[in-house]
């Protein structure tokens, strides 16, 4: 009896046939006799193609899990989707997307594609997704993943693992992490202050205000350049209720969260801020 050889070049195929693993394809094809249609469903049997066959599917639900390591120096944010709330509320999943994050904590993981190949018992974080895939019948991956390193970073989980919040900071601030991390999962800002907004964001808003400004029959025969200084007023308002430390502080209304930082400590400094929500 002759052995059949199965080539890399095998096992990558179906692999793009499936999005199966790549030692769950290697298996398939030599329980098959390196036949894909077979191997196909050999793999269907055990889930793994139940991937591709769902691909068409949203998983807007899932869990969003945020947790630094044991010094606080690293932050990881991930969502671990999947289709309905049903299953997203099931302890089994919250503690199966627990085992995610805990991996990607103790491997020190930079990107969601390395934690795919993370092992956590002997087994590839991928084929653990597609094994429960298959167990649930629901469409589940990793969607989302960020990480945040700094001399001190705060997590913070929102509303029954809707959102996810990390915070760094250029010193230690246990108390003011945790109250800086709740604003951002409230208030949702886009930078940590003006200066530190993207480019393109303070030119789409620019535009944006221009335009309502020229609309506006008020504004007919005005010079540009009246038109260019209510632009920068608009501009700055946008900045006050969509950067951080401009925001008024969730806490207390009657401060900015700069304010409340200050008060403190004066040479406390938000370095960077990552926010994961479901959807």
């Amino acid at each position: 009896m002759s052995t059949l050889t199965i080539t890399a070049a095998d096992i990558n195929k179906l692999r793009q046939m499936t999005g199966a693993g790549m030692m769950d394809c290697r298996k398939a094809l030599t329980e098959t006799n390196g036949d894909f249609e077979e191997a196909i469903d050999w793999l269907r049997k055990k889930g793994a193609k139940v991937a591709a066959l769902r691909g068409d599917r949203e998983a807007k639900e899932g869990v969003v899990l945020a947790q630094t390591t044991a010094d606080n120096k690293t932050g990881i944010a991930v969502c671990i989707s999947c289709e309905t709330d049903f299953v997203s509320k099931n302890a089994d999943f919250v503690a199966f997307a627990q085992s995610i994050a805990d991996a990607a904590i103790a491997n020190n993981v930079k990107s969601a594609e390395e934690l795919n190949g993370v092992s956590i018992n002997g087994a590839k974080v991928a084929d653990l997704i597609n094994d429960k895939l298959a167990s649930i019948g629901e469409k589940i991956g990793i969607s989302k993943f960020e990480r945040l390193d700094a001399p001190y970073v705060a997590s913070y989980i929102h509303g029954a693992n809707r959102i996810g919040v990390l915070v760094g900071f250029n010193k230690e601030a246990v108390e003011a992490g945790k109250d800086v991390a709740m604003q951002i999962a409230a208030m949702n800002p886009v930078a940590v202050d003006p200066d530190s907004v993207p480019a393109d964001i303070v030119a789409r808003e620019k535009a944006i205000v221009t335009e309502q400004i020229k609309n506006d029959p008020k504004m007919a025969g005005k010079p540009d350049a009246m038109i260019e200084k209510i632009a920068e007023g608009k501009l700055n308002a946008f900045f006050k209720e969509n950067t951080l430390t401009a925001q008024p502080f969730v806490k207390d209304g009657g401060k900015s969260v700069a304010e409340y930082l200050k008060s403190v400590d004066g040479g406390l400094v938000i370095t960077a801020f990552k926010r994961v929500a479901l959807g």
